[in-house]
């Protein structure tokens, strides 16, 4: 049960340092309304025209690089550190084979799209 109370003491401790946090923004935060702080800002970009923007497509190729960078450090990096402990075995070795297969297939995909090039 002392487990179970040192979580909930946890999450109501963060709960609180939220509710605090935004409670002193609320009082410290200037308040000033006028029209350029009304309007829309996006990116460092002004909005122009009535339409939603165009956002290009290679902006998707990037993202695709960032979740398969990402999801590799974020598996791979526990991983080894565990990897000391002499009852992993095989198994944890062929579930990480999978893993590193899986991503292969993502890299090998961005660079016959040419995604992995220096220059364009």
């Amino acid at each position: 049960m002392a487990g179970y109370l040192v979580v909930a003491a946890v999450g109501i401790a963060g709960i609180v340092l939220f509710l605090a946090a935004m409670l002193m923004r609320r009082m410290l935060s200037p308040v000033s309304a006028n029209p350029v702080r009304l309007t829309t800002y996006e990116s460092g970009v002004d909005p122009v025209g009535l339409h939603w923007g165009q956002v290009q497509v290679r902006y998707l190729g990037f993202a695709f690089l960032y979740v398969i960078f990402a999801v590799d450090a974020v598996y791979l990096f526990p991983w080894a550190l565990v990897l000391r402990k002499a009852d992993l075995g095989a198994a944890s070795l062929a579930e990480m084979g999978i893993f590193i297969a899986v991503l292969l297939v993502g890299l090998v995909h961005a660079a016959r799209r040419g995604l992995l090039r220096w220059l364009p």
